[in-house]
Parts: structure tokens; sequence; C-alpha cells
């Protein structure tokens, strides 16, 4: 089974939206589209609240298989693949592994908390936000087996954007 990245914003907070918007959104749209195989795309993984977040002109996220995890009755047509589960999420990838080359999972918190708790992540992308906002969710604890790397792909050092600084950070399974 192949190891999945995720990828964390903090759930879309309104403060997250209005102040970080134009560069951390263009970096998270390069790494969960990008791929070394023309032939593939990459799946985005999220829960149903996720996807209600996302404005429906922008959904389904564009040159990406969107993947929605709910326990309830949710029909997304042609824009979504709707899954009960992360195992179930990954047994309907492998029957399109020929088609996908990563996997991204982006939200929300419960979601992260299922995959970080699963043998098959392996890399954990994280956008810690330094300023302190009122918020109801929040990003889960990173396991103790993770360990912080650099990627080339990832830029390092704070980052500002509209006076709000904040970092990018990767960490890996040991």
């Amino acid at each position: 089974m192949r190891k999945y990245g995720h990828w964390s914003k903090w759930q879309f907070t309104l403060a997250f939206k209005v102040f970080v918007r134009r560069t951390e959104m263009a970096f998270f749209t390069r790494m969960t589209t990008d791929t070394k195989d023309r032939n593939k795309r990459n799946v985005v993984l999220m829960g149903r609240r996720t996807w209600e977040c996302i404005p429906g002109k922008y959904r389904p996220l564009k040159n990406r298989i969107n993947m929605v995890l709910t326990s309830q009755l949710l029909n997304c047509g042609d824009e979504a693949i709707v899954c009960k589960s992360i195992p179930h999420a990954l047994d309907v990838i492998s029957e399109m592994q020929n088609q996908v080359e990563r996997i991204w999972v982006i939200g929300g918190s419960s979601v992260y908390k299922s995959a970080m708790e699963s043998p098959h992540f392996g890399r954990l992308y994280l956008t810690r936000i330094k300023k302190k906002f009122e918020c109801d969710t929040f990003f889960p604890l990173i396991p103790n087996d993770f360990v912080s790397i650099e990627d080339p792909a990832v830029p390092q050092g704070t980052q500002e954007e509209n006076g709000i600084e904040f970092v990018y950070e990767v960490y890996e399974r040991r």
C-alpha cells in the first residue's frame, strides 16, 4: 500500500483565508497538483465539512481527484468520490493506482487524526500561523514518531503576507 502525504491549513479559518490567502493557496495548489508523471493525478482527501467549506466555484479542486469522507449520505455527482472511511478510500484508490501519484489529506481535524494514525501515512506538511486567532477547530497533536525534515520543494524560514507570519513545516514518520 502506498504512503500518503498530508497537508494542513487549520481548517480554512476565516483569519487564514483573509490574511494568508495568495501565498498559501498558491503553495497548496502547487503541492497538491504537481505530479512527476503527467499521466497521473493526486488525490485530495477531505472530510465533508472541509468539502462544504470550499466555495462552490472552486469545487471540485481542479486537476486533482477529489475524495470526501463522510458517514452521511452525500451526493457529489461527478465532482468527488464519496467514501465512508480512510480504509475505504484507500481501497478505492488502490483500484485506481495507475491514475494516482500521491494522496493529500486536506482536513478536517478528525480526518487528519485518523490519517496520522494510519500506518500508510508517511509525511506531514503543516502551515503554522504565528498569530493567535479565535478558532473552534484545531490541528491534532503530531505523533511522537514524526521528525522534522527539510523538503527542497518547501520554502524555508518565516513567510509573511498581509502582516501575518507563517512557516511551512515538514515531518516524516521515522
